[in-house]
């Protein structure tokens, strides 16, 4: 590994990775409102989908992939649209989902499957450009940029997997404090601003 990196650069890798994974974003809120709502146990198959989404994405954008995007940059916002315009219905979602204590027994309302969490990533704007700037930012040499690649998403691999059992707990001790119905419905109706406001940024770049 230290034939590829510094121990100096892979420490700034690690940084912008943990910084990356742990600061509120689509995904950890999103994890936030499952914990709470469904449970951990439930929301396993979510955040599995989520690793691994995001750690494919970084791979097939270190592999050539991001080149698309300088081929054709309206493609890029093309696809920056559709993701806002689908975490926004995602607010939506989530601001009515069930307060109900009794949510996890219901077939209204169920929890992200390892597909969803992981398909998500392709609609979700933060997970693209983290993704394109820690691969632009810390690919140096050609010869071992595949090596370097595997480093970098074996490094968001695990910053991601502490973030989302982090924020993930996190709603389920939430759950444990909120045992009103209505403070449920509340909580989820403030993840939802908080997506919105997790995509502001995204919207007027």
């Amino acid at each position: 590994m230290l034939d590829s990196y510094s121990l100096e650069m892979l420490f700034s890798i690690a940084s912008f990775g943990f910084a990356s994974a742990l600061t509120p974003g689509p995904n950890n809120i999103m994890l936030l409102s499952s914990g709470l709502t469904f449970g951990y146990k439930r929301t396993v198959p979510h955040i599995l989908g989520v690793m691994s989404g995001f750690t494919s994405m970084v791979i097939c954008i270190g592999l050539g992939f991001g080149t698309i995007f300088e081929l054709f940059p309206m493609l890029f916002t093309v696809l920056k649209v559709i993701g806002i315009s689908y975490l926004l219905w995602m607010a939506w979602h989530i601001a009515n989902t069930s307060g109900s204590l009794s949510i996890k027994v219901s077939n209204n309302n169920k929890p992200f499957t390892f597909l969803q969490g992981a398909t998500f990533q392709l609609v979700n704007p933060k997970a693209w450009i983290v993704a394109i700037t820690a691969v632009v930012s810390f690919t140096t040499a050609a010869h071992i940029a595949f090596t370097q690649v595997l480093i970098i998403a074996f490094i968001f691999l695990i910053a991601g997997s502490i973030a989302c059992n982090s924020w993930t707990i996190g709603g389920v001790y939430l759950n444990k404090l909120i045992k009103n119905e209505r403070r449920i419905k509340i909580f989820n109706v403030c993840m939802a601003i908080l997506i919105v406001a997790s995509v502001l940024p995204f919207m007027f770049e």
